[in-house]
């Protein structure tokens, strides 16, 4: 059983910052895949658990960017 959640970030203008966040978000526990979506912001998590936001959002913020 996987849960998926999508949360919306701020501030990615190319391949770079994808690459960045999706490294970042990855290494959460339990997470499985993540996906984004540079022109909408989307960044859908497939994970083993629901993720706790504050969790989401210190990765992102590692990588250098927002949650909106």
């Amino acid at each position: 059983m996987s849960t998926t959640q999508t949360f919306t970030v701020t501030g990615m203008t190319c391949g770079h910052c994808v690459a960045s966040v999706t490294e970042e978000v990855q290494e959460l526990a339990g997470v499985s895949d993540v996906e984004v979506d540079l022109a909408t912001g989307a960044v859908t998590v497939t994970s083993a658990e629901p993720l706790d936001e504050s969790a989401v959002r210190a990765a992102v913020e590692e990588a250098g960017y927002q949650l909106a």
